[in-house]
């Protein structure tokens, strides 16, 4: 008897001894962690302000978001107050039923967790983490690979649960947790998810689609909605229930909810799709530009740097990132500050911009690749030569990025144009779908530049705000900017600009020149006679007016013979063309290159009272807190006077009505009042467009990759069949867009006493 209650005292001694040398290590193992002598424990301020990398987004002026700039993780920040009540409750229901009654840790679900799941091995009991937990676990717990490190993870979690618990509300702690999971395919947090799988907000998802994407949390592969339809409605029904046993839900709701299809509107999110993608890259590049050194420009590079210098200096918008900082001294990381940036693209304007180039460039591609079916050097003129093609053509194969990484793999030239000449299975653009086929890729080069190119912006001349932005037909193929990178020559289009100096030295469009051949000599002494393509009128006495209505070279020769060359460039800098410009005579026909851009901004003076509104991208910039960093304004220049506004508004309306514009009114039937002009330069290689309402300014260009590929014939050469149309199409949408501010019934601010006509014989108008 009494070795019995020996046993039973030593029994009881080393069980209870047991249990306190427990209790003492878990104590010490957590003040260890807390004190941050064993494992890994964030700093506190750390803790307080986790390093979260959100993507910066882009807004267009009507709030839709254009598309997103980061490098691996489509992270968007949003508040709790942004996340649809339906999600909250499936969380909670599904993830920590108790969330709201414990501090980081429930010791109720931690001791059924290790009883019932640990111990007893059922796989159902449900698992002990906490929602802060499982948010401590994505913000903070490294890697672990050996055993100690696996054995010390869980306590630290709890410890982070806990101090995060203190730190922070239960809706914040929720709104970091949906912010920080990944839901597959680039999704990352609840906004990205709500895009990708529902074409949502986080605020607008229903009860079954929250249901799907808190079903995911538990396993995202595994209960995939893409890939595992059956397999992740299971799941979204689990977690109804789990909203049921909740309180959530009734039981006749989640009678019916659980009968639903699981029904995506899929979506991958990825740099190279969705609108605008054209001026995302252009934004993207302006946005992180260095402050331009020389020395890191190539020789050929000149205009480049002069370009650039001039941005850096004047626009606020240029090197945004390089030029502020954040409140810790560092540059702002489009990739991860998760800013928000404001544009002025209007989405729908947008849209409508990119349809009406693709409509116009299929057709227009149908009649080039027609033209030039069956000649030897096609895609370029028939008037180039053997040699000059195959020069063309070693020039493209030295500049593309296929030839430099051979040249990087220590590739000979002679190695290099074997592989060139070997064929192999490539992808190709096609206006119809990616082609999949068996060429070499020279060919490939040459049959890319079949494809004629085409630049287009719009711009409301009232403040500079950039409506729309098309820099090519496809961003994937052609990654040329046509936009802004590109410059070209703008033939008839510079005659406006050359009419405003001749207004402004007292000129009227009712003066009247000699309609004939017109001789001057250039600096260099030697005879320029400019040749004009129309018969009509020769030797006739005709007004100013009907000289920019039909184009007439000699009426632009004869205003240029009045001015100095170098007077002209002066204004055209005015106009803000920042290009190379050659003081010369031929000027008055286009003969300078210029961006789309530059003429847009140019084009915006006409129906701006004389002022020039330089184009405006972005309205504001704010922090991932949605605190503003910088508000942008547009940039003005008087750069004529008012009275030649309205001189070179009905000339140019009279281009419209009676002129080389004429299309707009008869094949396109648009009666609003406009003004506009097109041009053509010399052997067709470029086809411009540049067309003005009261409130809208819009430009386009056509031409080829390279210059010598172009129509051999001027009918379908011309501005006018080139470029003209793509305007048409586009104002003709936002016109009849009810939502837009842009109206048929728009009117130029005109004096209503204003006469454009008087003075000029009737048969000139």
């Amino acid at each position: 008897m009494k070795k019995t209650k020996n046993s039973r005292r030593v029994f009881f001694l080393v069980f209870w001894s047991v249990i306190l040398v427990g209790i003492l290590t878990a104590v010490m193992i957590f003040v260890s962690i807390n004190k941050g002598w064993i494992g890994y424990l964030p700093p506190l301020d750390e803790l307080q302000n986790p390093k979260n990398k959100y993507a910066t987004e882009l807004y267009s002026s009507d709030m839709k978001v254009l598309g997103r700039y980061y490098i691996s993780e489509n992270r968007v920040g949003v508040s709790y107050n942004e996340i649809s009540e339906n999600v909250i409750e499936a969380l909670v229901a599904t993830e920590d039923a108790r969330y709201y009654d414990h501090s980081g840790v429930d010791a109720k679900a931690l001791g059924r967790a290790i009883i019932l799941t640990g111990i007893m091995g059922k796989k159902s009991a449900g698992g002990g983490s906490t929602i802060t937990q499982q948010l401590a676990k994505q913000l903070y717990s490294p890697r672990t690979d050996g055993f100690i490190e696996r054995m010390l993870q869980k306590p630290i979690e709890w410890v982070i649960a806990v101090k995060l618990e203190k730190l922070y509300s239960k809706e914040e702690i929720i709104a970091m947790y949906l912010n920080q999971f990944d839901f597959l395919y680039n999704a990352v947090g609840i906004k990205s998810a709500a895009q990708v799988y529902f074409n949502t907000t986080p605020d607008k998802l229903t009860v079954e689609q929250a249901a799907t994407l808190i079903g995911m949390c538990k396993n995202p592969s595994l209960y995939n909605p893409v890939r595992y339809n059956e397999r992740s409605m299971g799941r979204r029904n689990v977690v109804l229930n789990q909203m049921v046993k909740a309180d959530y839900l009734t039981e006749h709701e989640y009678d019916s909810l659980k009968l639903l299809p699981l029904d995506l509107d899929f979506r991958r999110l990825d740099h190279n799709v969705g609108i605008a993608r054209y001026f995302r890259e252009y934004l993207r590049g302006v946005l992180t530009a260095k402050n331009p050194r020389e020395l890191s420009y190539a020789s050929w590079q000149k205009q480049k740097y002069e370009d650039d210098l001039w941005e850096w200096e004047n626009n606020p918008l240029y090197g945004f990132c390089n030029k502020n900082r954040k409140a810790d001294g560092s540059p702002y990381n489009i990739y991860t500050d998760g800013l928000k940036i404001y544009t002025t693209i209007d989405s729908r304007m947008q849209q409508y911009a990119e349809e009406a180039v693709l409509e116009h460039m299929k057709e227009i591609q149908k009649d080039f690749t027609k033209e030039k079916k069956g000649l030897r050097n096609a895609p370029f003129s028939r008037d180039l030569t053997d040699a000059e093609v195959n020069t063309i053509m070693r020039r493209a194969v030295q500049q593309s990025d296929y030839y430099w990484k051979l040249k990087h793999q220590k590739k000979s030239e002679q190695e290099i144009e074997k592989i060139f000449n070997t064929p192999r299975e490539m992808t190709v653009f096609s206006y119809n779908g990616s082609i999949d086929t068996v060429m070499t890729p020279l060919d490939s080069i040459r049959y890319h530049k079949f494809f004629l190119r085409c630049g287009m912006m719009s711009v409301d001349s009232r403040n500079g705000h950039v409506k729309a932005y098309v820099g090519g037909t496809d961003y994937n193929w052609f990654k040329y900017d046509m936009a802004t990178m590109g410059r070209r020559q703008v033939g008839s289009t510079i005659k406006p600009f050359l009419y405003t100096l001749a207004m402004e030295e007292g000129m009227s469009p009712c003066d009247e020149v000699i309609n004939d051949s017109i001789t001057l000599i250039n600096e260099y002494g030697k005879p320029w006679t400019p040749r004009n393509d129309s018969k009509a009128r020769v030797g006739e006495r005709v007004t100013l007016r009907w000289g920019l209505a039909n184009s007439n070279n000699w009426t632009s020769a004869y205003l240029m013979s009045l001015f100095a060359p170098q007077s002209f460039v002066n204004l055209l800098r005015s106009f803000g063309v920042r290009g190379e410009i050659d003081p010369v005579y031929s000027l008055a026909l286009g003969t300078c290159d210029i961006s789309v851009k530059e003429m847009v901004g140019a084009y915006t003076s006409f129906p701006n009272k004389g002022i020039r509104t330089e184009p405006l991208y972005v309205t504001r910039i704010d922090d991932v807190n949605g605190n503003n960093i910088m508000t942008f304004t547009p940039q003005m220049q008087e750069v004529y006077s008012e009275a030649t506004s309205y001189k070179m508004i009905s000339m140019l309306q009279n281009v419209i009505d009676y002129g080389t514009g004429r299309r707009v009114r008869r094949i396109y039937g648009l009666r609003m009042p406009m003004g506009g002009k097109t041009g053509t330069t010399q052997n067709h290689s470029d086809g411009w467009f540049m067309g003005f309402t009261p409130k809208l300014v819009s430009g386009v260009w056509v031409g080829g990759e390279d210059r010598s590929i172009r129509f051999d014939r001027i009918t379908e050469g011309q501005g006018a069949s080139m470029s003209l149309p793509i305007w048409a199409i586009y104002m003709k949408k936002v016109l009849n867009d009810p939502e837009l501010e842009y109206t048929f019934s728009d009117e130029f601010d005109m004096p209503s006493d204003y006469n454009p006509n008087a003075g000029c014989r009737s048969d000139d108008l």
